[in-house]
């Protein structure tokens, strides 16, 4: 009697958990939807270039099959928001301007005059990405270090800030030319750390020759903490990086290297090609002398140039653009903005549409 009683309680049991199962399975369903719906509702369109896109946490919900078994479903991707910029924080994308650009930050000027064609929040100091790199090269270039000393990315090199990606894995050496070439065009990371952690004195003289440079050329807006751009403490206003492109630009090898559309080192005893990260270089509609790009979610895509146009020579910085490919659109609506101005002229801009 009592193992019959065993076995019966022993069965009601099991028939208690299978009519539970789909019940348990139903409120997992549910609460899958509403991480998707919440998800949805706070995810940013920003993603970390230069950086890595947050990783994707994937959840996968069990149910009760038709024949009683357990089947997997769909799984879900779920991904933490970025982070706003600093220029969505402090509004200056409702600043309305001439030209509609997307760049919550904008200078345009004549490198030549000085002449201020066109401005937008350009006193503005925000984080500047990867265009700190810039201050990173005239450092280098001005402290005429042999150019064919080589350096080894070491751990100290990797990002663990942004987690950013690299094709320079630890234990890869390089000269310094190679490494400024890369830190320029590609924007890699691991070299720009390289470089300055091979400077004289360390990263620590490195950063302070950074600072004293800046304030040297009277850039009283800019700050510096490393030679890569991924802190958002590195920070600066438009006038600021105009002034920045002017010095760089004195340097044939920072021109070079900058506007240089892909380039081929031996990584290992392979060849391993690396691309400028502007599309703007390969389009043969500019003619541009210096530029570099930056981004990380708290700078939003950057991007400063000096280029020929119109008879002009013209420095543009866009800073704080919200989109993929919107740097380079407000790039092309300046350039058509001055293509149809007369030459020499003043500058007069469209009304602002109300």
């Amino acid at each position: 009697m009592t193992r019959f009683n065993t076995f019966l309680k022993t069965g009601l049991l099991a028939l208690a958990a299978a009519m539970a199962l789909p019940i348990c399975a139903d409120a997992a369903v549910k609460k899958k939807h509403h991480a998707v719906a919440h998800v949805a509702a706070t995810h940013s369109t920003h993603r970390t270039s230069h950086a890595r896109p947050p990783k994707a946490a994937r959840h996968v919900v069990l149910r009760n099959g038709s024949r009683g078994g357990i089947k997997r479903v769909s799984s879900v991707v779920r991904f933490e928001p970025a982070r706003p910029s600093f220029g969505q924080l402090y509004g200056l994308h409702n600043t309305a301007d001439a030209l509609d650009l997307k760049s919550s930050v904008a200078l345009v000027l004549d490198a030549d005059t000085n002449e201020v064609l066109f401005s937008k929040n350009s006193q503005a100091v925000l984080p500047i990405a990867s265009l700190t790199k810039l201050m990173t090269a005239v450092v280098v270039t001005e402290a005429n270090l042999p150019p064919n000393e080589m350096l080894t990315v070491t751990e100290d090199d990797v990002d663990t800030e942004k987690n950013s990606r690299s094709r320079l894995r630890v234990g890869t050496t390089l000269s310094r030319e190679e490494m400024l070439h890369l830190a320029l065009m590609s924007s890699e990371n691991r070299a720009a750390h390289a470089l300055g952690r091979a400077y004289p004195g360390g990263l620590e003289a490195f950063v302070a020759a950074m600072n004293r440079k800046a304030h040297e050329l009277g850039m009283n807006d800019t700050h510096y903490v490393e030679p890569t751009g991924l802190s958002s403490r590195n920070q600066s206003s438009a006038r600021d990086l105009a002034t920045l492109v002017q010095a760089a630009q004195q340097y044939p090898i920072i021109r070079e290297f900058s506007t240089s559309p892909q380039y081929e080192v031996e990584l290992g005893h392979r060849p391993a090609q690396f691309r400028t990260t502007n599309a703007l270089v390969r389009n043969p509609a500019w003619d541009i002398i210096l530029q570099k790009t930056g981004f990380i979610n708290e700078a939003g895509r950057c991007m400063v140039m000096q280029a020929r146009m119109a008879g002009r020579k013209l420095i543009m910085v866009f800073l704080d653009s919200a989109g993929k490919y919107s740097r380079i659109g407000d790039a092309e609506r300046v350039r058509r903005w001055v293509s149809e101005l007369p030459a020499h002229a003043p500058v007069s801009l469209p009304k602002v549409a109300s």
